[in-house]
């Protein structure tokens, strides 16, 4: 019972990071850009969220999803797209931005944590091999499932997601086939930011909202990155679920170790194949 209830836990924390690590992912992918600013978007949606539950809990997350969304796309047009080919500036200037988000959200939303209740609908449990676990739990493993799908099919099967793929794979040679990068760039942060905010709006029922989540989601999302490979969309779940799995059964089991169990696969990884688990060089 205890190792069922611990993957299961794991698959719904896995499922969160998901959403939050996809976006960066590919955000990094195309735009080289390590947007540090991703774990304040991922908290800035459970805030919103919060704000809006009032509205009806599928009102409030599709209002973090956009309105993240559209903060992402003003971020990129008016801070990244200025400090394009300074990739030191980038960084500098996502981790100012995260500062910022974190310290408007302290000064609007006040310093303590939010709880938000799961929807009417998903607030009872289900029995899974014997476990009682809470249906938001795995309703959250089933909606990055079909997250995934749809990513996928954007990605795989639609004119855009060839051009996001092309772009990634080699961004020049993207650029002289007369892709219009730059507002691929746009897009994808608009996309990215809005799985952010999606997933801090998801988050809340479990982990509720409360300053400091973005420092502790943004390793999380890092460590998923590396693990997966660059730009990788199966590497971003694997890594995820992998994440999930080890972060969950660590704290559970050597909470002491927890964070050295967390980091060494990046070290192996790291050494034995730096591009990730699915990533290829980068062009």
């Amino acid at each position: 019972m205890f190792w069922i209830n611990g993957l299961l836990n794991s698959l719904a924390f896995g499922a969160i990071l998901f959403l939050l690590a996809v976006g960066f992912s590919l955000i990094f992918g195309l735009m080289r850009v390590a947007n540090l600013a991703h774990g304040a978007i991922f908290m800035l949606g459970g805030y919103i969220a919060t704000s809006m539950i009032g509205f009806g809990f599928l009102a409030a997350v599709l209002a973090a999803a956009l309105a993240c969304a559209a903060f992402g796309g003003l971020v990129e047009r008016s801070l990244i797209r200025r400090l394009a080919g300074r990739e030191l500036a980038q960084v500098l200037g996502t981790l100012g931005l995260a500062f910022i988000i974190a310290d408007q959200c302290l000064l609007v939303w006040s310093g303590d944590p939010i709880a938000q209740p799961a929807p009417a609908l998903l607030r009872g449990t289900v029995e899974v091999a014997g476990v009682v676990f809470p249906a938001y739990r795995l309703a959250l493993i089933a909606i990055a499932a079909i997250a995934l799908a749809a990513i996928w099919l954007l990605v795989e099967r639609t004119t855009l997601g060839a051009r996001i793929r092309a772009a990634v794979d080699d961004r020049e040679m993207a650029r002289a086939m007369g892709i219009p990068v730059s507002r691929l760039f746009t897009t994808v942060f608009c996309l990215g930011a809005g799985l952010a905010g999606m997933g801090g709006a998801l988050a809340a029922p479990v982990m509720s909202v409360y300053p400091g989540l973005d420092a502790e989601m943004l390793p999380l999302a890092l460590l998923v990155v590396i693990l997966g490979g660059i730009g990788s969309l199966s590497g971003a779940f694997v890594g995820s679920l992998l994440i999930g799995l080890i972060y969950t059964f660590g704290q559970m089991l050597l909470p002491d170790l927890a964070y050295v169990i967390l980091f060494l696969p990046m070290v192996v990884v790291l050494a034995a194949r730096p591009q990730g688990l699915f990533g290829r060089h980068m062009a």
